[in-house]
């Protein structure tokens, strides 16, 4: 799985696969770990098929050192994981896999829409894999050093997953870190948790096929603890008055305490035991309620946005609605309908955003720079109230 990354994002035509260069500590390095991983159990001939056409991947360099610690707002989060595109495809998705998601249910116990969920954030329904070298990503990142114990255990235990025969050298892709597949496991998971629920003999998470990677994914929530029939939560309105001291995960009650308390649901469904948390921008609402199925989601990729993510498309894909309550203005003081009017301006412009989702992202950030240079403002990239004024 995603390992700790945030998920979401619109759907892109992939980038290029990075290309191999000459590095001959790199391949100094190779030629030690080889014989550390005989001592492993890989054998001479899946050492030589994996790393017949592999190579050292800069790029991959340059983005672990380049990971930005941007965290999204959960209002710009959903709207990203429960985007129209998003929402409308996961809706084909979960018709066009519908039996397949009832029997991986019957038999694992994780509803189908959940599963198809964790799908539609990692690889955005099958169709963005990651198509960069595993065996060459991995041992680039081994052989750099900055996390060289972890990598070189990922490389190890994609070496046994090919060993296995359950992929050849050349399909086994993934993302720059390893991930893999439809629902990105990384290696050292994948051993752990990827089924052959089709029973051709191989856990293949990377074909066209999504079977195996969907069944990996409910029996990996299966063993994390999801109880079936149990939701992951529900957005809850809260009654005036209400104690902002019992909100916070930790903080968990039964239906029956929160019913007493005046909370109910946004939808009208039967209120689930869990924690309160606050999701508005500057806390408040939309509040949502999290039973025990989140925190397993949270086994899965440990970020509190994601879960909710997952948790939400999830309903969503059931045919359910979005968030009820305004999230409130962000930290610019703008609302989504402001942000949403800014990006439809600018584009008005000529400063394109390429859409007007009220996310404000490095598009939409270039496109207000542009702007500010064009009437010689000082050029910060940053929505603002005072912007939206003048483009009106």
């Amino acid at each position: 799985m995603s390992s700790g990354r945030s998920g979401g994002g619109g759907y892109r035509a992939p980038d290029p696969a990075p290309r191999a260069v000459q590095n001959s500590g790199w391949d100094a390095w190779v030629a030690g770990f080889k014989g550390r991983a005989g001592s492993r159990g890989i054998s001479q001939g899946t050492l030589d098929a994996a790393f017949r056409g592999a190579g050292f991947l800069p790029e991959v360099i340059e983005k672990d050192r380049n990971q930005t610690e941007f965290t999204r707002t959960l209002e710009d989060y959903l709207n990203i994981a429960a985007s129209d595109e998003r929402v409308s495809l996961g809706r084909q998705k979960y018709a066009q896999y519908g039996g397949t998601l009832q029997a991986i249910e019957t038999r694992y116990g994780v509803e189908g829409n959940v599963v198809a969920a964790v799908w539609g954030l990692e690889s955005f329904f099958g169709t963005r894999r990651g198509n960069v070298p595993v065996i060459s990503a991995l041992s680039t990142l081994a052989y750099e050093g900055r996390r060289a114990e972890f990598f070189e255990g990922q490389l190890v235990a994609a070496l046994k997953i090919l060993q296995a025969g359950d992929v050849s050298p050349g399909a086994m892709t993934g993302s720059w870190a390893g991930a893999m597949g439809h629902t990105q496991f990384i290696p050292t998971s994948y051993l752990a948790y990827a089924v052959d629920f089709t029973g051709d003999g191989r856990r293949d998470i990377w074909s066209e096929d999504p079977t195996d990677a969907l069944a990996s994914t409910a029996a990996y929530l299966a063993k994390s603890g999801w109880t079936h029939g149990l939701p992951w939560g529900m957005e809850v309105v809260l009654p005036a008055g209400f104690n902002a001291g019992l909100l916070g995960r930790g903080k968990g009650k039964s239906a029956a305490e929160w019913q007493g308390l005046g909370v109910r649901s946004a939808d009208g469904r039967a209120l689930a035991g869990g924690s309160i948390i606050a999701g508005g921008n500057g806390g408040g609402a939309p509040y949502f309620l999290l039973t025990q199925n989140f925190a397993v989601i949270l086994r899965y990729n440990n970020a509190q946005n994601y879960a909710i993510g997952v948790g939400h498309l999830s309903d969503r894909l059931l045919g359910r609605g979005a968030v009820q309550a305004s999230f409130g203005p962000d930290a610019s003081g703008m609302t989504k309908a402001d942000r949403q009017e800014l990006q439809r301006l600018l584009t008005a412009k000529g400063f394109d955003t390429e859409g007007s989702d009220g996310v404000i992202g490095a598009k939409t950030k270039a496109a207000i720079s542009t702007y500010q240079a064009s009437l010689g403002l000082p050029v910060t990239g940053e929505p603002s109230l005072e912007l939206l004024r003048r483009l009106r």
